[in-house]
């Protein structure tokens, strides 16, 4: 199937599809006009690419993990035994975990940010952000 077969049967864009050939997620045949030409395979293999960054998983890491998943009865993605699969998963949950400690402390800081600008009397989550131009903060010195 050519890349726009490939884009209406799994609604993603062909630039997308693009960027995941340039990735190593996906490897089409090239036919002698350069065209790609993609496998019925490939419409799992992008289903499957879609629920790893789902996950969060960046796509050098879907890229070791791709071949280690299959598709149960059900079409529901299924994770096999590969070496260095778990560890690979536990590292990135650990990232995203880091992450959420880390916005959750600026959440906080912007908070009290917030309640020192409403006077410290109300709740800073309760009133609405104002509609600002990109790239203004709205604190003055």
């Amino acid at each position: 199937m050519k890349i726009g077969d490939l884009a209406r049967e799994t609604g993603v864009s062909r630039r997308l599809l693009r960027y995941y050939e340039e990735q190593g997620l996906l490897r089409p045949r090239r036919l002698p006009n350069g065209y790609r030409e993609y496998a019925e395979a490939d419409v799992a293999g992008v289903r499957h690419i879609r629920a790893m960054l789902a996950a969060g998983l960046p796509t050098a890491v879907i890229a070791r993990l791709l071949d280690c998943v299959h598709d149960d009865d059900s079409e529901r993605m299924v994770p096999t035994g590969c070496p260095g699969m778990v560890t690979d998963l536990r590292h990135e949950q650990q990232r995203i975990a880091d992450e959420i400690d880390r916005l959750r402390t600026s959440q906080e800081a912007l908070d009290s940010l917030l309640t020192s600008a409403l006077g410290g009397n109300a709740d800073p989550r309760s009133e609405p952000a104002p509609n600002r131009s990109r790239g203004q903060i709205g604190l003055r010195s």
